[in-house]
């Protein structure tokens, strides 16, 4: 599977999340404490979009490999200060190609995104829905993996003028219907509310003093962080953090 975060509020360094925590999404990449539904590491690849500022799009960086043996990302994460970020570190499913192009966040425009988890049947479970998408949205998918294409039907439900919770948890919906027991843990961010589902698989979100980050798993020993329960879906703005159970579109 894989392990991804988000994060809202005052501008900081994107080490203290990548790198310097306890259990920094560095440590998430080679000791995992929950993988559920398969896999050990996540060594696959890696990723992380940062608004360099209010209502800029975001920047973006991300490779295939070790995060940990990556001298750029670390040194980048040390001197790159953002008030809105998302990071994955990557475990592919079987047959997937280990590309740079397969690791998220995924982005268009201001949105950044990530999925935890894997579409069983892969791909012909979701071929119907894959269908019913414009042919240029299939022939710009960043790569021919599940999380790209959960991207694609995300960003098309943003364009037709779905609000970032009904486009999660309608896509959800979506491929629960076509692949069931599919593990759909997605997150999505425009820099000002971040949105993240509960599909089989772990999260965590820690709130307080203007700031808020939701995690697969916890950074550290803080009390304050509250483990999200499944099939929830948190809306996340620095003011306020709404969990719920998902509606389902």
């Amino acid at each position: 599977m894989c392990r991804h975060l988000g994060y809202l509020g005052p501008a900081v360094p994107l080490s203290g999340a990548l790198v310097d925590a306890p259990h920094s999404l560095v440590h998430q990449a080679y000791a995992p404490r929950d993988m559920r539904g398969g896999g050990t590491v996540n060594v696959d690849g890696y990723g992380v979009g940062w608004y360099p500022a209010p209502g800029a799009a975001p920047l973006r960086y991300r490779r295939a490999g070790q995060v940990w043996a990556d001298a750029n990302l670390l040194a980048l994460s040390r001197v790159t200060v953002s008030g809105a970020f998302l990071a994955a570190v990557r475990s592919a499913t079987v047959g997937m190609p280990v590309v740079d192009t397969a690791c998220a966040p995924f982005t268009d425009g201001r949105w950044l995104f990530s999925h935890n988890g894997r579409v069983i049947g892969w791909p012909d479970a979701v071929a119907p829905l894959a269908s019913r998408l414009p042919v240029t949205d299939l022939l710009t998918l960043d790569a021919p993996t599940d999380a790209a294409l959960l991207w694609a039907v995300v960003r098309r439900r943003l364009a037709e003028g779905a609000d970032p919770t009904s486009a999660l948890e309608t896509v959800v919906s979506e491929v629960e219907e076509a692949a069931p027991g599919s593990r759909l843990n997605l997150m999505l961010t425009d820099g000002t509310v971040l949105v993240a589902t509960t599909w089989w698989h772990a999260l965590w979100v820690r709130s307080g003093a203007g700031a808020v980050t939701v995690s697969s798993e916890p950074l550290d020993d803080d009390p304050a962080w509250k483990e999200v329960p499944d099939r929830h879906v948190v809306t996340a703005r620095v003011s306020e953090v709404d969990v719920r159970p998902m509606g389902m579109g």
